[in-house]
């Protein structure tokens, strides 16, 4: 998971940036870049979901823990 994260926020960059020297409308330009930040926000989550999901799995796995 936390690979696609990665390529998620990559790809959102990469977009922003092609978005920025390819379109020539203002208007298309925003459409791009309010897409591409979306991409990212979903990348960013993903990777926080993956970092803090490894810890809780890691406390499971250990055997103990009340419920």
């Amino acid at each position: 998971m936390k690979l696609v994260g990665f390529g998620l926020l990559l790809s959102g960059w990469a977009l922003v940036v092609l978005a920025l020297i390819l379109l020539p409308s203002q208007a298309e330009r925003g459409a791009f870049v309010a897409a591409a930040v979306l991409i990212e926000v979903l990348g960013l989550g993903l990777e926080l979901r993956a970092h803090r999901g490894g810890e809780r799995g890691a406390d499971r796995g250990a055997g103990g823990g009340a419920r």
